[in-house]
């Protein structure tokens, strides 16, 4: 049980990897992660860097309610727990275009990913996607998909920690214009028909 904890959250701070100090210790940085889950990588980030503003979002209502249990046991302020689907949040005007890092852990391809965590992220902010395997197929493939929601690929930072088992990677996406309002698409066309 303790090396799975060790595991998920060595895994999550990896994120910090694609940071600069400047951004690590900024009390304003507002963060975003797609598909939480459980939380991972979102709470032990806020946890490592304290200020930032932290919404951790997933589709699902028993995971959201799970997630207002353990901020509130972590004692954790300036969090937010959004239960909705990224397709339609992404278009709220209080989510959109909105945070300085997105962050998502291996909830789908890269190409769908992008679509649907571009949106929440301002120019001039981040996308950090961790990804686990053989990713250079997916990254060619999501190229169309970055430039289409106003990304840049910036990086693919190979993570090399003994600690974590197997090849894993953050894919590192720059936010350099606007999304165009059409995306992300309708619930589920991201995932039936990528960019």
């Amino acid at each position: 049980y303790q090396e799975v904890q060790l595991k998920h959250f060595l895994d999550s701070i990896t994120v910090t990897l694609a940071l600069t100090k400047e951004e690590m210790e900024r009390p304003d940085l507002s963060i975003i992660d797609i598909g939480t889950g459980a939380g991972f990588p979102g709470i032990p980030l806020k946890i490592l860097l304290g200020q930032p503003r932290l919404v951790l979002l997933d589709s699902t209502a028993k995971k959201a309610t799970f997630l207002h249990h353990v901020t509130q046991r972590l004692e954790l302020s300036n969090v937010e727990i959004v239960s909705g689907r990224a397709e339609e949040i992404a278009h709220l005007p209080l989510y959109r275009q909105q945070f300085d890092l997105v962050v998502s852990r291996a909830v789908a391809l890269l190409s769908v990913l992008v679509e649907l965590a571009l949106p929440f992220c301002r120019i001039g902010g981040e996308f950090v996607a961790q990804k686990k395997g053989e990713i250079r197929q997916e990254i060619i493939k999501a190229n169309k998909a970055i430039d289409t929601l106003g990304g840049k690929l910036s990086q693919v930072r190979k993570i090399e920690l003994e600690e974590l088992s197997g090849e894993r990677y953050l894919v590192i996406i720059d936010k350099i214009c606007a999304t165009p309002e059409k995306y992300p698409r309708r619930l589920g066309v991201p995932k039936r028909r990528p960019i």
